[in-house]
């Protein structure tokens, strides 16, 4: 199998040994699950599955961060306890993932989960000398470590930009640095607070995923997954620490999912144009929905129509008359094997399907039932 990279920026062999480990981000529950989500999470569902069909054992790990900024301030604006909007909103993407027909991960852990895991992170980068307390805030030095950037090798100009378009406040005057980011934090009035040697608080998002992820998986992962826009600042500050705390590299392989589009505009709660499974479900089946998700290549941004769900329910009609049989499944194979090539894998089963071919093996290999 060849996978692109995120760090060397190339399609490079991707051969971890019988147990792969991944970890993908999962949602912060308080706006799911929209079509980015959904796209993400499918194509990291059908890499799965060719592991599995490959005969490796796989742990997939995708988090749920139920403490975080966003999930706070929104349960403040609807009035509610933020671990009650989070159980609501997590029931509602486990839901569609399931109409989605997503293997459940191997492990699904919440940051409010890893508490003591992650006061254990920064008393040993404190201990080292790449963390610092300035104004009961606790940050990351991003100098104090050699190669921050390497992974997203966006430049320093880029790279401020970004955290302060992501609210990481790169003006911050209690910085050593522009971009150091937050590792721990003083709670407000409300807000849910945990007791450390330098203040009690409530931990910042970046640490939140390392934990999880040192936690589930040990220092050094086979894959590490998510949406391209949490390359950086998340990726970046994750891989950072976690190396900082022990020493070894922290994923073998970055991959990372393309932006979705409606209208021509980045989707995202920012714009208003989010686009909701839930919704989707309630004129489509879930076979459909998957189908117009895997049309496009998980690396190529691609512009979402409503479209795309007619012409994967007439995909999925001829799919389906064409019977039960292995037609295409080698060639569905080939097509994953060369980065996950779905739209490629789509044309292989078409084919096959006009011919008469049964191909509900290929079909299943994408996680679509006929």
């Amino acid at each position: 199998m060849r996978l692109y990279d995120t760090a060397v920026g190339e399609v490079v062999e991707f051969t971890p040994g019988d147990l792969v480990t991944m970890y993908v981000c999962g949602i912060t529950p308080y706006h799911a699950t929209h079509l980015g989500h959904a796209a993400t999470y499918v194509t990291y569902d059908v890499l799965q599955r060719r592991l599995l069909d490959l005969g490796h054992e796989v742990r997939y790990v995708r988090n749920i961060t139920d403490v975080d900024d966003d999930l706070l301030r929104a349960a403040d604006e609807r009035g509610v306890h933020y671990l009650d909007l989070a159980f609501g909103q997590t029931k509602q993407f486990d839901d569609d993932m399931a109409a989605l027909n997503a293997l459940r991960p191997w492990s699904e852990p919440r940051a409010t989960g890893v508490i003591p895991n992650i006061r254990g992170i920064i008393d040993t980068l404190l201990t080292q000398g790449v963390a610092y307390v300035s104004d009961e805030v606790v940050y990351f030095d991003t100098d104090a470590v050699a190669d921050f950037g390497s992974l997203s090798r966006l430049g320093e100009d880029r790279m401020t930009t970004l955290a302060d378009e992501w609210g990481e406040d790169p003006g911050d005057r209690r910085k050593r640095h522009p971009l150091d980011f937050v590792l721990w934090r003083p709670s407000q009035p409300g807000e849910p607070s945990w007791e450390a040697r330098w203040g009690s608080g409530r931990p910042g998002w970046h640490i939140e995923c390392s934990a999880l992820a040192l936690r589930e998986l040990g220092p050094t992962i086979d894959l590490h997954g998510g949406g391209v826009d949490l390359l950086y600042p998340h990726h970046e500050c994750c891989r950072a620490q976690s190396e900082a705390v022990t020493g070894q590299p922290f994923a073998r392989h970055w991959m990372h999912q393309a932006m979705v589009h409606v209208d021509g505009r980045k989707m995202s709660k920012s714009t208003g144009n989010l686009v909701f499974v839930a919704d989707l479900r309630q004129r489509h089946e879930g076979a459909a929905i998957r189908l117009a998700l895997s049309v496009h290549h998980y690396r190529r941004p691609w512009n979402w129509t409503d479209g795309l769900l007619g012409e994967a329910e007439e995909r999925l009609a001829a799919w389906r008359a064409a019977g039960a049989g292995d037609g295409a499944l080698e060639a569905t194979r080939a097509a994953l094997d060369d980065d996950l090539d779905l739209p490629g894998a789509l044309a292989a089963i078409d084919a096959a399907a006009s011919k008469g071919c049964g191909v509900d093996q290929a079909a299943r290999l994408l996680g679509i039932a006929l």
